[in-house]
Order: C-alpha cells, then sequence, then structure tokens
C-alpha cells in the first residue's frame, strides 16, 4: 500500500521520543543492547525493574498492536539457521560497537556524538553489503 511508510514515520517518532523520555528522566542513553547487557553480565542490577520494564514494553506493545490490528505482514525468511544467525551476529555486533541502532543511532546521531555517527554509518554499510551478499550473490535470504 503506498501509506505504508506513514507507519514507519510514527514508529520512528515513538521511539525518537521514548528516546528523548528515556534520557530526560533517567539521564541515561536509551540504548537497547546496553539495558540487556547490564541484566546479562550483571552491571545493572540497581536498575534491573526499569530495564525489564522497558524490555518488556518494547515486546508487548508491537505485541498487542499486532492482535488488535489483526496481526503484522513480515518478509522474514522461513530459514531458521538464517534468523539465528542473523540474531547471533547482530547481538555480537552491539557488544564489539558498544551499542545497537537505537544507542548509536537514534541518541548518538541526535546528540551530534562523533562516534554514534561513525557506528551509525558502518552498520548501516554492513546491512547493505549484508543483503547483497546473501540475498542477491547466494540467495539464501
Amino acid at each position: 500500500m503506498q501509506t505504508d511508510w506513514i507507519w514507519g514515520l510514527f514508529g520512528g517518532g515513538l521511539i525518537g521520543t521514548a528516546a528523548a523520555i528515556f534520557l530526560l528522566v533517567n539521564g541515561r542513553i536509551m540504548g537497547a543492547s546496553g539495558i540487556i547487557g547490564g541484566l546479562v553480565d550483571g552491571s545493572g542490577r540497581s536498575s534491573a525493574a526499569e530495564r525489564i520494564a522497558l524490555l518488556a514494553g518494547l515486546v508487548l506493545v508491537p505485541a498487542v498492536l499486532a492482535l488488535i490490528m489483526g496481526g503484522a505482514e513480515t518478509h522474514l525468511t522461513p530459514n531458521l539457521a538464517v534468523v539465528v544467525a542473523g540474531g547471533l551476529l547482530v547481538g555480537v555486533g552491539t557488544r564489539i560497537a558498544n551499542g545497537c541502532t537505537s544507542g548509536h543511532g537514534v541518541c548518538g546521531i541526535s546528540r551530534l556524538s562523533l562516534r554514534g555517527i561513525v557506528a551509525t554509518v558502518f552498520y548501516i554499510g554492513a546491512g547493505g553489503l549484508t543483503v547483497v551478499i546473501f540475498k542477491h550473490l547466494l540467495g539464501v535470504i
């Protein structure tokens, strides 16, 4: 549908608003990988309830909206191995880059952080290269 871009714009606005509120209220960046990492490695014990609440919201709100709206169309590959490998590679990449798309891309760029801008340029480039290789050259996805 030609108006699908509106949902992307709306979602981006919600993410940006949530990131701004999180920064204003907590004084910290809303980087999902850092929030998860703090729970996994134990460094975020003092704010575990807040971290769990944010992560629950990231999962539950889209799930509830999908139920209300009758589901959501995705273009996810049915190849489970590709999905698992992709998830693991994203996790490793966020640890190497010291952040994820929400931390570097949304919060870093909006604060004019050079580190955030450079990280975003590299992960967008890596994503494009991955699509070219795995979709167009190898036909895996």
